[in-house]
């Protein structure tokens, strides 16, 4: 590979003049700079990108950390960060903290070290608000909130009406049992969903019967198995997100149950595979590609020295498929 030095010796000029013709530091009269160009055409030379990072301080890299790489919504959040990058002319680094503080620590620093432009970060810990308190980058939470945190700006979905639409939709539905699998009540997400169902079980005089759940496709199978158990005559579930409310249908038809004949399933997100397989899901839909979008856009802007909102809360809405069914 050529270095800088072969592309100055064949122009005739100064490794110090192909740098400022490169990064664009210095007006470089137009004779050498034709020639520059012609031997970086000739040699194919390409710049060392950590190099011109430090150098810059800016690597147009973006950053993405995720608590798992198996849930589809983290999947398709950052396919609308990545499209959005690459639009404005930045890259995406996806890093996979698999739920591990540490393995998240260790990529937030990872990225500061790099001279990433930002992080989007989605974490289920709260140990990373002084991580990221530290980081030199901004920082754009998105999902939920960082309690306590240097981050620059968050994006979330109004977890708190989707909570309450849910359970609006079970009762029109003629629901009047209800189970919901809670999400995890540490994060902003999980607690907002549950406050909006709690306001409806207090406004319509029905007892809360919650069974905590994390936000993944095994632990819905174990709140399923517990729901069976624990509340046999539930006609009515909210799942705390979409990969939820499949596993609990799997559980419900082994047990004999119809949906939605027998009980009806709402979820949380509306990833793809809440419409791609049979039956097709009812779901709160989390506008997953706006939220992505929004995250990039805030970085951009910061980087930019341009303004930009810090709580941005998103408008959720309902979409009705088969796993619920409206009073005739």
């Amino acid at each position: 590979m050529a270095s800088i030095r072969e592309v100055a010796r064949l122009a005739g000029v100064s490794p110090s003049t192909v740098s400022r013709v490169m990064n664009k530091t210095a007006n470089v009269d137009e004779d050498k700079k034709q020639k520059v160009l012609a031997a970086i055409e000739e040699t194919g030379f390409r710049p060392n990108e950590l190099a011109r990072a430090l150098f810059k301080q800016s690597s147009r890299i973006i950053g993405v950390i995720v608590p798992n790489l198996e849930n589809p919504f983290y999947n398709e959040l950052a396919k609308a960060v990545e499209e959005e990058a690459y639009r404005n002319g930045y890259k995406l680094l996806l890093c996979n903290s698999n739920n591990n503080t540490e393995k998240e620590l260790m990529n937030i620093r990872m990225l500061d070290q790099m001279k990433a432009d930002g992080i989007i970060i989605l974490t289920y810990s709260d140990k990373t608000g002084q991580a990221v308190a530290d980081c030199h980058l901004p920082v754009v939470a998105v999902d939920r909130q960082l309690t306590g945190s240097g981050q620059s700006a968050y994006v979330e979905a109004d977890h708190y009406k989707g909570g309450k639409m849910a359970m609006a939709h079970l009762l029109d539905c003629g629901c009047k049992n209800i189970v919901f699998l809670r999400g995890p009540l540490e994060l902003s997400s999980g607690l907002s969903r549950y406050r909006g169902y709690q306001e409806m079980c207090q406004k319509y005089e029905l007892p809360e019967q919650c069974i905590d759940c994390l936000y993944d496709y095994e632990d819905g199978l174990r709140a399923a198995k517990e729901l069976v158990k624990r509340y046999p005559q539930a006609d009515g579930i909210i799942a705390s997100n979409d990969m939820v409310a499949i596993a609990s249908y799997k559980i419900l038809i082994g047990a004999g149950y119809r949906v939605p004949e027998d009980v009806q399933i709402i979820g949380f997100d509306n990833i793809r595979f809440s419409w791609l397989i049979t039956p097709e899901f009812t779901t709160v839909i989390q506008p997953i590609e706006k939220m992505g979008t929004l995250a990039v856009e805030i970085i951009i802007k910061h980087g930019q020295g341009l303004p930009f909102q810090q709580e941005n809360i998103l408008d959720v809405s309902l979409v009705e498929r088969q796993t619920t069914r409206r009073k005739e």
